[in-house]
């Protein structure tokens, strides 16, 4: 009889219980929660708290740089994911790790009907590669010291990794797709950063607050 797959918002819910019953969560707890979900969970947990609208101050820089390593590790064709000692150490708060989970289980069920296995070449090892250098990308972005940019590429990776722990070869390349308009999106603001310098950067940080309707 064939295993079946334990469903994501199930396995976040278990990541869930699991803090609250230990009163805390490390990122190697959350590795070895994980098992074979292997890359996906890991960059859906990952880019979770730049992704959403959270109070994630802090995450984004060593966590892009920690997607980095994931994404290299996807180039190199690894079957598994492997992280430093020192990152699998390190603590996430319990507050913050019970509202960044419990919000992501209770979103995750209303829309994961959508997501099931289809397209099983573009999650297969040769299609994991090209996710990597996709995810590499988004982890650049999410490094570079922007104020207010890391959402979108932080989504990108979070979308790449829905699809790789459910096998959903077309929700990659959804999250594939979105990822080029967010290159392009900040090869724009490089550019206004170049020719206006700080100046350009409030611009685009005023432009943002006003896209998100947190202006005035």
């Amino acid at each position: 009889m064939e295993h079946q797959r334990e469903n994501l918002s199930a396995a976040l819910a278990g990541l869930l219980a699991r803090e609250h019953s230990e009163g805390g969560l490390t990122l190697g707890e959350v590795f070895r929660r994980i098992g074979d979900r292997g890359f996906g969970l890991l960059l859906v947990v990952l880019a979770l708290p730049s992704a959403l609208p959270l109070p994630a101050a802090g995450y984004s820089t060593p966590f892009g740089i920690l997607m980095a390593i994931l994404a290299l590790q996807m180039l190199a064709g690894r079957p598994t994911p492997w992280l430093p000692e020192r990152a699998a150490r390190l603590k996430l708060s319990g507050k913050f790790i019970d509202m960044m989970l419990g919000f992501f289980s209770k979103f995750f069920r209303k829309v994961e009907f959508l997501i099931r296995p289809r397209l099983p070449w573009v999650v297969s090892r040769p299609g994991r590669a090209f996710l990597g250098v996709l995810v590499l990308i988004m982890a650049c972005l999410m490094i570079l010291p922007i104020p207010l940019t890391n959402t979108f590429p932080a989504f990108v990776i979070f979308l790449t990794g829905i699809g790789l722990t459910e096998e959903d070869g077309l929700f990659s390349i959804f999250a594939g797709l979105l990822g080029v308009v967010s290159t392009a999106l900040y090869a724009v603001v490089i550019y206004i950063f170049i020719k206006f310098g700080l100046e350009g950067i409030e611009m685009i940080k005023e432009w943002i607050k006003s896209a998100a309707g947190l202006a005035g």
